[in-house]
């Protein structure tokens, strides 16, 4: 899902509590104070980084829409204070790109790194163009997408990146950073060879394209009709025959799961849920940030991973 054009609402600067840290930045803690625009990037970094880090996320709040933040004179002060910096990228979260206003910044920008996974740079460039991908077998091109944070290549090589990034800040803690990073990776891995080919033979549709990447590697086949899909993402009346050949999809049993963006929700897309649960076929609520109560990445993601990995074999 895109930015969207006008930005609206504000929510709060809170602290990443799933990540342990604090309400307000503490530069005499001897802790390198990070600031991430959502929770998501907070807590890969908080993994990284462990007790050597505050980490501060601008977008922490579980039932909000991310594309409606709103940043503020406090987020820039933040961000203008913080060692390091990490964000999306991509288009999605532009608010926060612009409150980097020093090129000395330091700072880990996760789309550009989706396509260098195996060597990933630090910091992150952030003006290098994402190499083209060929369009789905559904014909959908999703070269733009800009939900990495379900690309578990790319938060493992986010995660590298910012244990470069705070060895070069912290060298006495640069061996633990990288352990830490170590550790994080080997789990990740996990991740992956749990979720790779699960939906192999099976279809999936989603009311928005949140977790291409993770659907991606089931194998499962995503037949969303692209003209619904991009009416959900820019928040357009979605056009009648999409709409009927989606219903369909979901009334006539045609798909083996639903994926639910529950953040973004509108009128079209709770129909469309609760047609999912009357025919019976399973739904998958993903999101964009840390529920509450999350402790972390690995957790969130796990428990997504979990859900969909059932909800393919049901």
């Amino acid at each position: 899902m895109t930015l969207r054009n006008a930005l609206v609402g504000a929510l709060a600067v809170v602290s990443l509590a799933a990540c342990g840290t604090t309400n307000t930045p503490s530069a005499d803690s001897g802790k390198i104070q990070v600031v991430a625009s959502t929770n998501v990037w907070g807590s890969v970094v908080k993994a990284v980084g462990g007790d050597a880090v505050d980490v501060k996320a601008l977008l922490d709040d579980p039932s909000a829409d991310p594309h409606s933040y709103e940043s503020k004179p406090a987020d820039a002060a933040l961000v203008k204070d913080a060692r390091l910096v990490v964000f999306n990228g991509g288009g999605y979260d532009d608010f926060f790109a612009k409150l980097i206003t020093s090129d000395a910044t330091k700072k880990v920008e996760a789309f550009p790194l989706r396509d260098n996974h195996a060597e990933p740079t630090s910091p992150a460039p952030t003006s290098e163009a994402p190499k083209s991908e060929a369009p789905d077998a559904d014909g959908h091109d999703h070269s733009e997408n800009e939900h990495v944070w379900y690309d578990l290549h790319t938060v493992r090589a986010v995660a590298e990146a910012a244990a470069n990034e705070l060895g070069a800040i912290a060298p006495d803690k640069k061996t633990t950073f990288e352990k830490n990073t170590a550790d994080f990776s080997a789990k990740l891995e996990e991740l992956e060879k749990k979720v790779d080919g699960i939906g192999k033979g099976k279809k999936v549709a989603a009311t928005e394209p949140i977790a291409h990447y993770l659907l991606d590697e089931t194998g499962a086949d995503d037949v969303t009709p692209e003209a619904f899909s991009k009416a959900i993402e820019e928040e357009s009346d979605v056009p009648a025959a999409a709409l009927a050949e989606m219903n369909q999809l979901v009334d006539g049993k045609q798909i083996n799961v639903l994926v639910n963006n529950t953040q973004t929700e509108n009128q079209v897309t709770k129909h469309l849920v609760e047609k999912a649960k009357a025919a019976g076929v399973p739904v998958v609520e993903v999101t964009e940030t840390l529920p509450a109560g999350v402790t972390g990445y690995l957790d969130w993601m796990t428990k997504q991973v979990d859900a969909l990995s059932q909800a393919l074999k049901a």
